[in-house]
């Protein structure tokens, strides 16, 4: 199996490294997170360099990319910190939308050109991390769609355009049919938003729907069919927060080795302690192991959804376990300093504790793994 990037795939990974270097040091994204999470100048430059469409078929206005694509694009963003909403508009929006029919198409191409900014709301407040447990209601009214519910920790929400929202148009409370998917325009009077800022500077709403009405065209997908693809796209996008987290990783043992290199007590480097060179041979490995499941899941993206869904869950258990591990071991070894505003590492660490738990932490993960695996084939 090869695992080298094709010369286009570098050539994107370089262009975008270039530019997070120059548009978005560790010290340029402390001075921009101070006003909000998403930025509409880094945003637009987000654009320009075309990544957005990077997974999207060129028929439908992409470059025709996959997932190996989506892979490169995300490490990097974990490299700088990205606070962006890449994952939500371009990973989750785009993985919905290229699938979908009718006025999908439509906004697929704002998508791509950055004219709109989605976020996907499934959690409510009792719902965890199943998205089949689905409390909002929508009612047929005429020929309009009536919702009424509430939705928890809508990431990218403050600064998206539209909202994706999941409600359950037949049957009982996680059944797993009869759930649809809508999309509507944020900022609609019939939608409450109460937003803040994660520990890791993103941002994220919790929003209360009462009596949204919507016409027919936005119903996206067919009625009650929508949690097959949703748990494809949620796929998708773990594979992407993984790649995200391997790149944060890598970040704070390169700062790590380089402090320990500087710092000096009983006259001597803490780099020269072999203890310590241990230490951070074993973030080291923790990380490539982290790499490995991280490759296999992009690998798994198009297998049947039960050897999709096992891989993804194994990554994700791997990288909570790793984050932790790589995270704990990196502000340690920083000591005190570690833990204060002007060192980047205790900002990856913040964003390393995150995505421990994002689409699940390691034990539901290492359950569903256990779940798919004992099920039947097929």
């Amino acid at each position: 199996m090869n695992f080298n990037l094709s010369e286009e795939q570098v050539m994107l990974q370089d262009a975008i490294r270039r530019f997070l270097r120059e548009n978005y040091s560790f010290e340029q994204r402390r001075t921009l997170i101070q006003d909000a999470a998403s930025h509409p100048a880094i945003w637009q430059a987000i654009v320009d360099l075309g990544i957005l469409g990077a997974a999207i078929p060129e028929a439908l206005g992409g470059l025709g990319g996959g997932a190996v694509e989506t892979m490169v694009i995300a490490e990097a963003m974990g490299e700088a910190l990205v606070t962006e909403p890449y994952l939500e508009t371009a990973v989750i929006g785009g993985g919905l939308l290229k699938r979908l029919d009718g006025r999908a198409a439509d906004l697929l191409e704002q998508l791509v050109t950055g004219a709109a900014r989605f976020a996907l709301a499934t959690g409510e407040p009792t719902s965890r991390n199943s998205l089949n447990h689905v409390a909002t209601t929508a009612r047929r009214d005429g020929d309009d769609w009536v919702l009424d519910g509430a939705k928890s920790v809508v990431e990218g929400a403050p600064g998206a355009t539209h909202l994706l929202i999941t409600a359950r148009t037949a049957g009982s409370i996680q059944d797993h049919d009869g759930i649809s998917l809508f999309v509507v325009e944020r900022g609609h009077p019939a939608i409450v938003e109460h937003a803040y800022r994660l520990i890791d500077d993103r941002g994220a709403a919790d929003i209360e729907i009462k009596g949204l009405r919507l016409k027919s065209d936005a119903l996206l997908g067919g009625e009650g069919t929508a949690l097959p693809l949703l748990e494809q796209v949620r796929d998708e996008a773990i594979a992407a927060l993984c790649a995200d987290a391997v790149g944060a990783m890598r970040r704070m043992l390169q700062d790590t080795i380089a402090y320990t290199k500087q710092r000096r007590q009983f006259g001597q480097a803490l780099a020269s302690f072999q203890v310590l060179q241990h230490r951070m041979v074993d973030m080291y490995m923790a990380i490539e192991r982290a790499v490995s499941a991280v490759y296999l899941v992009t690998l798994k993206l198009d297998s049947p959804p039960r050897e999709r869904a096992m891989a993804a869950s194994a990554a994700k258990a791997t990288i909570a376990e790793t984050a932790r591990f790589v995270g704990q071991n990196a502000v340690q070894l920083h000591g005190g300093m570690g833990m204060t505003d002007e060192l980047a590492v205790g900002h990856y660490f913040k964003r390393a504790t995150a995505i421990e738990s994002r689409f699940g932490s390691r034990d539901f993960h290492l359950r569903r793994y256990a779940e798919l695996s004992l099920a039947p084939a097929g």
